[in-house]
């Protein structure tokens, strides 16, 4: 088994085709023992891992990589196991959410083997605290499509910079001034929204919508069920929910409406439905702080993941709503609830209310630290704020 693994690894090396290095390169602390990096499918987490071990300054029998779903495994602990006594140091372990108990397993791992591990999962993986306890021994990164900002230095072959939250409020001014010398921002914005948060848009333009499609689909028919209890028969469900966010404006969903439209007959079962697809990096919720994040809270908002979902699932697409998909693509999720009045408050401190350039600072004048997020202009001035800007964040 492990001269078969060897052999996958030295193809998928053979084939990486990319040097560009995501965000994530420069966030994860690979002095930890056991690293997982979870998201969505297709923002690069397999290019990542091949990247580390391809750069890693171990010799190439000391590193192994393995997809958990492109072989018949019997034990993961068995293969680390074998491997950790022939001389292994670095495992990596592709895919892990397809191998049942894997928390199990990589515990084994862990406590028993002196071997550095680093995983990846879907999105919609769950640590289960009865299984194995691995929560307190991984060290979790969520990692997210390209941001507009990684967008373009692809496009451009550039190197650009990240900025912080208070950064861009405190400075935004200045910094997009300064950003305006090495690229012209309008150049790529409308392109990045349809098309440029997966990184395998630049493998084949022409396909991306289609090949899109069919890793959404992916997720609901494989990657949920796999990890959540779901019947066969009500998958069907996820996609009609999916179908009815895109025709809703994230300010005017209904929960009764939409369990009528579904046929599920009782709301615990639609929020959990809505909590598989949040995980599986194809929804996202957005709460009153008041109201915690339990998942059998209606949320006040409900969006879709990221703009590009709209343009690849959606009939129609919205600019209001594009809008705001893509400023809260670009936060943690954590970071963002929903203010007594704007659209988004941020880490408890600003209040934003995003719309176009003529978008009126009526509504939220009164709120401390309250600014307009407006698309269509390229440069802000005091309160006023381009939309692009927020792509800078990571």
């Amino acid at each position: 088994m492990l001269q078969n693994l060897k052999e996958y690894q030295q193809n998928y090396l053979r084939v990486l085709n990319t040097n560009y290095k995501r965000y994530i390169h420069q966030i994860v602390d690979f002095n930890q023992k056991l690293i997982g990096i979870i998201g969505a499918r297709g923002v690069g987490k397999t290019t990542f891992l091949l990247q580390y071990l391809k750069e890693h300054d171990l010799p190439l029998s000391k590193k192994l990589y393995m997809s958990a779903d492109a072989i018949d495994l019997d034990s993961l602990f068995e293969i680390a196991f074998e491997f950790s006594k022939e001389g292994g140091e670095l495992l990596i372990i592709d895919e892990i959410h397809k191998y049942k108990n894997f928390e199990i397993e990589l515990k084994k791992i862990y406590d028993m083997l002196s071997i550095k591990v680093i995983f990846s999962g879907s999105s919609a993986i769950k640590l289960d605290h009865s299984k194995g306890d691995l929560s307190r021994r991984a060290l979790l990164y969520h990692m997210k499509g390209l941001s507009f900002r990684e967008f373009i230095e692809l496009k451009k072959s550039i190197k650009l910079p990240t900025f912080s939250t208070e950064e861009i409020f405190r400075n935004h001014v200045d910094i997009a001034y300064e950003l305006g010398n090495d690229f012209k921002p309008f150049e790529f914005f409308q392109e990045y929204l349809k098309y440029g948060y997966y990184p395998f848009y630049f493998e084949n333009e022409q396909s991306y919508l289609l090949k899109l499609q069919e890793t959404i689909n992916t997720v609901i028919e494989v990657d949920i069920p796999s990890i959540f209890p779901i019947e066969y028969d009500k998958i069907i469900n996820l996609k009609k929910l999916v179908r009815l966010v895109c025709q809703s404006k994230p300010f005017k969903i209904n929960i009764k409406e939409l369990s009528t439209k579904i046929g599920i007959n009782d709301y615990q079962t639609l929020y959990k439905y809505l909590e598989y697809l949040k995980r599986g990096k194809i929804l996202n919720l957005l709460r009153a702080k008041t109201k915690g994040d339990s998942i059998f809270v209606k949320p006040d908002k409900i969006y879709l993941a990221n703009t590009n979902l709209h343009y690849s699932y959606c009939d129609q697409v919205e600019i209001g709503t594009i809008r705001e998909v893509f400023f809260m693509s670009m936060f943690d999720e954590k970071d963002l609830t929903l203010p007594s009045k704007g659209d988004f408050s941020i880490e408890d401190t600003y209040i934003v209310e995003v719309g176009g350039k003529t978008k009126s600072y009526n509504q939220i004048k009164e709120m401390p630290k309250s600014y307009i997020v407006s698309d269509d202009i390229e440069i802000g001035s005091g309160n006023k704020i381009p939309l692009w800007l927020f792509g800078f964040l990571y």
